[in-house]
């Protein structure tokens, strides 16, 4: 992903990018793209209605995972309050997806690698949190 470069060119930014927050975007979009992923697989299965609340978590996940990533992204004038609460809410979605996910993982590969993207993610977003406050 080009999100250094684009953050560190941005006029307001001028090169002083916060790392943790820019992890975090980068998670945000993998996540999202893994959980819309995941959820497709599921939907392959043969036991698909075994799989309905993954499917569920996943798309939500996904969801919020691009809100996160977009918000975070836009760095000109400041939304600090906006960013914490979408990634904070990133956070808990993720942590959701991925603990349904792992109840998977035995069965469906798709499903721990989708556990494992959330864990990442969720810990990004933290780590940014953590990092705005």
């Amino acid at each position: 992903m080009n999100v250094h470069q684009m953050i560190a060119s941005h006029p307001q930014v001028q090169g002083n990018t916060a790392e943790a927050l820019l992890r975090c975007i980068e998670e945000c979009y993998g996540c999202a793209q893994t959980c819309t992923s995941c959820a497709d697989a599921c939907l392959a299965e043969d036991m698909v209605d075994h799989l309905r609340q993954c499917i569920r978590l996943n798309l939500d996940c996904a969801d919020v995972c691009a809100a996160a990533g977009s918000t975070a992204s836009r760095r000109t004038g400041s939304n600090v309050p906006v960013i914490c609460a979408v990634l904070e809410a990133c956070a808990v979605a993720c942590e959701a997806c991925g603990r349904e996910c792992q109840e998977h993982a035995e069965m469906h590969e798709h499903c721990r690698i989708c556990a494992e993207a959330c864990v990442r993610c969720a810990q990004a977003c933290r780590d940014a949190l953590a990092d705005l406050h």
